[in-house]
């Protein structure tokens, strides 16, 4: 998997803004990522808050870190840094990006925050990285946003050395997509059938969990208590994403 080449003129990063909220594009209409100028940490966009669907399932981690494959306008990192304890690991190939982060998009410094340049499918590769991260967040599109530039199963599986024992992966796609039914066989190989699909928002995401670890089987009542307590201190709404869940139960019980 040869790492991508440098950046070119359609991948450098611009700006827009309106009604307070401050908008990322890569040349295009396509909006990269979003920041609520007087609420930085607020996940704007839904689909953001739908990758921390992870939540469900886990705990923030105390040993390891939450991982970022691909920065956007730094939302996420923003939200993690503020909302919980845990170190945050960003991966961003485009230098211009990072910077422009800094300097218009609030984005966290050391030590909770660490940015690290690479591609993203040389990090997940790179041995050093395996078991690193026991959340892993990707969101990985450029500026033409013909679905993740990463996607392959070697990709995915690479993904899953790097949560280690137990994990979750959260990936937004395009439900709509072409792309979309490749990256759900490719998931699937990688992480043996143990997939979690949101539905698709009006935007077009949809967020897929993949797991990785014991088995999980929770009933219904037992997850519905675990969102009432997301929704209570992470302010984000994960009893619907638990009754989106509960639809695709069987017996009472989601099995994973």
């Amino acid at each position: 998997m040869p790492p991508r080449a440098t950046p070119s003129a359609q991948d450098i990063p611009t700006l827009s803004e309106s009604n307070g909220v401050r908008y990322l594009h890569f040349d295009s209409p396509w909006i990269q990522g979003a920041m609520r100028v007087a609420d930085p940490a607020e996940l704007v966009l839904e689909y953001t808050g739908q990758m921390m669907a992870w939540l469900l399932f886990m705990e923030p981690p105390q040993d390891g870190a939450i991982g970022l494959l691909g920065l956007g306008a730094g939302s996420l990192a923003r939200f993690c840094v503020k909302r919980t304890r845990s170190r945050v690991v960003a991966v961003e190939w485009n230098p211009r990006v990072t910077a422009i982060c800094h300097a218009f998009f609030r984005l966290p410094g050391p030590p909770r925050l660490s940015v690290e340049e690479d591609d993203a499918g040389a990090w997940v590769g790179d041995p050093a990285n395996a078991g690193r991260c026991p959340i892993l967040m990707v969101d990985l599109y450029d500026a033409q946003a013909r679905g993740p530039v990463r996607d392959s199963v070697r990709f995915y599986r690479d993904c899953r050395r790097v949560l280690g024992d137990t994990g979750v992966l959260a990936v937004n796609l395009f439900g709509e997509h072409e792309s979309f039914p490749r990256n759900i066989d490719n998931l699937s190989a990688a992480f043996d059938g143990r997939l979690a699909m949101l539905p698709e928002i009006d935007a077009g995401n949809r967020i897929v969990l993949g797991f990785s670890g014991p088995p999980i089987d929770i009933p219904v009542e037992a997850l519905l208590d675990r969102a009432a307590t997301v929704e209570a201190v992470y302010g984000l709404p994960a009893r619907r994403w638990a009754r989106a869940l509960i639809g695709q139960a069987s017996g009472g019980r989601l099995v994973y």
